[in-house]
């Protein structure tokens, strides 16, 4: 199964990728950051943007990783943060992150496969990513995080093409599922989302979707 191959790379992948968000400041981690992983900074300063006016607000956090998106919008306001990982590591860091930004309470984090764990409550906002890149079925997820969204929802989409998409087809090519898209691919994703308003930004090697659910 595509999210059980992921789930166990990222266990072991967990404090690596932790550094990419700054956690490992040496000078190799912070060149390849600037060089090849600038998609994923600039994913997280827009999904920042987006969520705000976020104080008082709820959030889903589908493939939460480490945390670090939990954490800051707790950090912002947030009363209430949900994280969801298929990777016990990287919920151990999660947790690990928020104790020590002080936010432990309006963070909850939870292992488990989003599409089969039960969520009770509707959130104001839900973000979702760099989870679709290891996701066999993206109109499942797209659905459930819609019914659990009053407000806003964004996710993010790796672009097939090109030297970066290229790269990373290699680097994964022994560790877990790969799931790319081009513009249309991901347009034809949300074609039925009813009235929600759908916006589409490419950035670097990333699709950012801000989907408008009021």
């Amino acid at each position: 199964m595509t999210e059980s191959r992921a789930s166990q790379f990222f266990d072991a992948y967990a404090r690596d990728f932790s550094a990419i968000y700054g956690t490992r400041n040496t000078l190799p981690n912070r060149l390849v950051n600037r060089w090849f992983r600038k998609s994923m900074r600039l994913r997280y300063e827009m999904t920042l943007a987006a969520c705000e006016p976020v104080r008082g607000k709820a959030v889903l956090d589908v493939g939460c990783g480490p945390g670090h998106y939990a954490v800051a919008l707790a950090e912002r306001g947030a009363r209430r943060v949900l994280g969801i990982d298929f990777a016990p590591s990287m919920i151990e860091l999660a947790g690990a992150h928020a104790r020590a930004a002080g936010v432990e309470k309006r963070c909850e984090f939870a292992v488990g496969d989003f599409l089969t764990v039960p969520i009770e409550e509707v959130f104001d906002y839900s973000i979702v990513m760099g989870f679709m890149d290891y996701i066999r079925e993206p109109a499942r997820v797209i659905d459930k995080v819609l019914s659990l969204t009053r407000q806003g929802a964004f996710f993010s989409f790796p672009a097939d093409g090109g030297p970066l998409a290229w790269q990373r087809k290699l680097r994964y090519r022994n560790r877990c599922d790969l799931f790319l898209y081009d513009e249309t691919a991901v347009e034809r994703l949300f074609e039925s989302v009813g009235n929600a308003r759908v916006d589409i930004t490419k950035i670097e090697r990333d699709f950012f979707v801000a989907v408008s659910t009021h």
